[in-house]
């Protein structure tokens, strides 16, 4: 009777309304983003804490209150460091040159955590000044990793667009000799439209060798593409403050889904929204942690009977080594400034 009783129960249909899940593959953390969080815990590891950690070290909040649950302290600038003998890393969006001079003038122990293709933009920058061409970024102003860019050249020697209609109005600029950089976490489509826009009207400008938009970037964008015109509802998981994160939205509705979210955790969804869907899209920012993903789909499961399905458009094998001084073997401080370098080709 017991096992029948057992048996009956089992076989009943489950009151939870379906749901079908396409999870976009690949998704979350990028290479950058787990250099620059392995930095700190590897720096917590062999220096102890507090290490600090100028600006959010990649833009989670989650990753932040974690690491500083560890003993990182986050600061905005470097005089809000009582104790210059404790190591500071610069975050993964890279920082002006001003801010490398004012570490080594205080004689700080500085990490740099920046990741290498924002390095590589840096570099680009710094090659068409020295061939005393005049540079163009195109980015989001006020974005740290712009801030760091134009914090690569004198002041006032790069000038920053956004929008077409910015290409459009720059005044006194040598037409015959420009040169363009991009921030590395932009809409694929918007960079696209910004380029042509800056061809049109300067047809012999200069771009990178290899475009400055990253890899993940791009293929997170694409997997968003793919998944948003056939889903009801699409969510992003990400902070606010994560440009990459803000653009897969974008992405998601201008790819025909009509309901995008961008949410931190499960907490942050408002399920009202999602009573009646079918289909759900789900994807991450390069600087969302997997657990995360893992929690809205769990809050998913509660909700709802889903039937997933994972869609790749791309295998990602990038990988970026510590900073020389974190590596095992490394010198610590007398290491500093002797850290890799990220090579752009010459003309």
């Amino acid at each position: 009777m017991q096992e029948a009783a057992v048996l009956s129960e089992m076989a009943t249909p489950s009151e939870k309304p379906k749901l079908r899940i396409f999870l976009c593959a690949p998704r979350g953390f990028c290479a950058g983003v787990v250099r620059a969080i392995d930095a700190v815990e590897q720096a917590l590891r062999i220096y102890g804490a507090p290490v600090y950690v100028r600006h959010e070290i990649v833009h989670n909040k989650y990753v932040v209150e974690g690491l500083k649950a560890k003993g990182a302290i986050f600061v905005e600038e470097l005089d809000e460091i009582p104790d210059t003998s404790r190591p500071v890393i610069f975050s993964a969006h890279g920082v002006p040159k001003s801010i490398h001079a004012e570490a080594e003038e205080r004689k700080i122990f500085a990490l740099d955590a920046t990741c290498p293709l924002v390095t590589k933009v840096h570099r680009e920058a710094e090659l068409h000044y020295k061939r005393g061409r005049q540079v163009i970024l195109v980015g989001h102003a006020g974005h740290p990793e712009v801030v760091g860019t134009l914090g690569q050249l004198p002041k006032g020697s790069i000038l920053l667009v956004q929008t077409p209609e910015d290409v459009e109005k720059l005044e006194n600029v040598d037409e015959g000799n420009l040169a363009y950089v991009t921030q590395t976490t932009l809409s694929i489509d918007d960079t696209r439209s910004m380029v042509d826009a800056l061809t049109r009207r300067f047809p012999h400008i200069i771009g990178p060798h290899k475009e400055d938009i990253c890899y993940a970037t791009t293929n997170r964008q694409e997997a968003v593409k793919r998944i948003a015109p056939v889903v009801d509802a699409m969510i992003v998981v990400g902070s606010s403050n994560s440009s990459n994160s803000q653009r897969l939205k974008e992405v998601a509705e201008r790819s025909g889904c009509k309901l995008a979210r961008l949410v931190l955790r499960a907490d942050d969804v408002d399920w009202d929204l999602f009573q009646n869907v079918g289909s759900v899209g789900i994807t991450a920012g390069a600087s969302a942690p997997e657990v995360l993903v893992e929690e809205i789909m769990n809050a998913f499961a509660e909700r709802f009977e889903l039937d997933v399905e994972i869609v790749s458009t791309a295998d990602e094998s990038v990988f970026f080594p510590l900073p020389r001084e974190l590596r095992p073997g490394g010198m610590g401080r007398a290491a500093y400034e002797a850290d890799d370098v990220v090579e752009i080709d010459d003309e």
